[in-house]
């Protein structure tokens, strides 16, 4: 099955091409690769430093601590951060390749997986950096933390599957690119990464719950920070919902893609 082909024939080509993009955007830094971890550090202070003790946050349900505050919230960016960095590049994904367009046999929707493994990559690397902090910060981390890849799995799904999408139309509707860093803007303001749901009026909560990203934003700190297990129930209905996106985004891939050679 083409949508699944990461997995089996073209694997090792998806593997190639995700070790080269991860590795091509730290060549030629002095740390390389340690620039994964260091950003994500660099980041969390930023955030404790602005959220926590500038701007006085706290989170409902913790403790009122500066670093509890740091921790909830960081939890949250690293989770529209890998959404975000996809939703954006998606647009541009094809048109910023077209020497791959012209190969015949080359399977172009792998493009769309090596970009999600690749800011995927970076997301394990903010979860490790969040993970050691905790550990710093509490002494040890809750187990239910073991279940971060079955809460974070069915967002990949979607995440893939509004890549396909994207990155098809923008070879036909090169808008899609400059909206779309509004877009994802925008989701991380309409959704609980950095504003508790229970602080939003009742009005607009509905917007925030809509929000993709609320839902898994919550479990992965029901896991990680409350130590609690996730909502499974809701976490089977977004994953049914997850493939339905990646089916029908596979599918608008795959019909537009036999213009992409005559448009580009």
């Amino acid at each position: 099955m083409g949508i699944l082909s990461v997995f089996g024939k073209d694997r090792s080509l998806a593997f190639e091409l995700t070790q080269r993009e991860v590795l091509g955007r730290y060549r030629g830094a002095s740390f390389g690769l340690l620039w994964s971890l260091i950003s994500p550090f660099l980041m969390l202070l930023v955030y404790t430093l602005a959220f926590g003790f500038i701007m006085k946050g706290r989170w409902p349900g913790s403790s009122g601590s500066t670093t509890d505050f740091a921790l909830i919230l960081f939890a949250g960016l690293t989770v529209h951060g890998f959404f975000a960095e996809c939703f954006i590049r998606a647009p541009q994904l094809i048109v910023g390749n077209t020497s791959y367009v012209k190969r015949v046999v080359f399977p172009l929707d792998i493009l769309v997986w090596s970009m999600s493994f690749s800011a995927l990559f970076h997301l394990v690397m903010n979860l490790v950096v969040l993970l050691l902090l905790y550990v710093c910060v509490k002494g040890s981390i809750h187990p239910t933390a073991a279940l971060l890849p079955l809460v974070l799995a069915p967002l990949v799904i979607l995440t893939v599957g509004v890549g396909w999408a994207l990155s098809a139309l923008g070879v036909y509707l090169r808008d899609i690119g400059q909206i779309a860093g509004v877009i994802a803007t925008a989701m991380l303001f309409l959704s609980s990464a950095i504003i508790p749901v229970e602080s939003v009026p009742e009005s607009y909560r509905l917007v925030f719950e809509l929000n993709p990203l609320t839902f898994i934003i919550n479990q992965v700190r029901e896991v990680v920070i409350w130590g609690r297990l996730p909502d499974w129930a809701g976490l089977g209905i977004y994953t049914v919902i997850a493939c339905v996106v990646a089916v029908i985004g596979h599918r608008i891939f795959t019909k537009l893609r036999v213009g992409f050679a005559d448009v580009l």
